[in-house]
């Protein structure tokens, strides 16, 4: 299985910016997915996750401003950011609980992370 993560780039503050992972392989099903964030000399937080109903939730930092979906028949995953702050910046991963078998419990694969850059 592997997560495949695209989108990151340089934008100025108040721009936007969607980012999309992808999961490929064999494998039963995903549960939750998600995207998470890691700031230079920070640790990796929660930015906002997916759960396979379609139920969100959205770290507060960035509530109002950024969407996750996804599309489960592409096995996908999408975060569309607005209004981007410089404290957005950081290197973004997604996520996902993934199950080989359906007598399997899921296991969390994570994608290579895609550079974020807000300029102030």
């Amino acid at each position: 299985v592997q997560l495949q993560a695209f989108g990151g780039g340089l934008v100025q503050a108040g721009g936007s910016l969607r980012l999309s992972c992808a999961a490929s392989g064999r494998f039963f099903g995903i549960n939750v997915m998600g995207w998470y964030r890691q700031a230079p000399g920070k640790q990796r937080e929660l930015v906002a996750s997916i759960t396979s109903g379609h139920i969100a939730n959205y770290a507060d930092s960035v509530k109002g401003r950024f969407a996750i979906t996804r599309d489960s028949s592409e096995n996908a995953v999408y975060l569309q950011m607005n209004s981007l702050k410089p404290e957005d910046t950081g290197v973004y991963y997604c996520s996902a609980d993934i199950s080989a078998s359906s007598r399997t419990m899921a296991y969390t694969y994570w994608g290579q992370g895609t550079q974020v850059t807000v300029s102030s």
